[in-house]
């Protein structure tokens, strides 16, 4: 298939799709003899595979890590993991920055009034340094 069909069935822009097989990420596609790329199923199964790992947030050092072990059937699974798991906690932290940008941001709308008075805390609290 051609790379429209081949990225619409990953559900990838093209341009995406040329970028990962320019980088190495994935198998640049044999060219037909009017040099258009031709893709595969597996071609495409594996820019589903890299597009969901994209989705999950893993970098593209970490999807041709995990792209290596998806191929390779002598696989330990806690490689796998250990790869997940780094990225889960990753996740964690990230949530637990946000519940604190959440919960700073809602402090300084509420005490706000939100009346025609210049004075507000939201803008002094953002012109303030963070503690950290």
């Amino acid at each position: 298939m051609n790379i429209s069909a081949a990225s619409k069935a990953a559900g990838l822009p093209a341009k995406t799709v040329r970028y990962y097989a320019d980088i190495g990420l994935v198998p640049a596609p044999a060219r037909s003899e009017s040099g258009y790329r031709s893709y595969d199923g597996a071609s495409v199964r594996k820019l589903v595979f890299v597009r969901r790992a994209r989705e999950f947030g893993f970098s593209i050092a970490e999807c041709r890590e995990l792209l290596g072990l998806y191929e390779d059937r002598q696989r330990s699974s806690a490689d796998v993991k250990r790869i997940a798991t780094r990225r889960l906690d990753e996740i964690a932290l990230k949530q637990k920055e946000l519940q604190s940008l959440h919960d700073e941001l809602a402090h300084l709308v509420d005490a706000c009034r939100g009346d025609d008075r210049p004075d507000c805390p939201i803008i002094d609290g953002l012109g303030a340094r963070r503690a950290g």
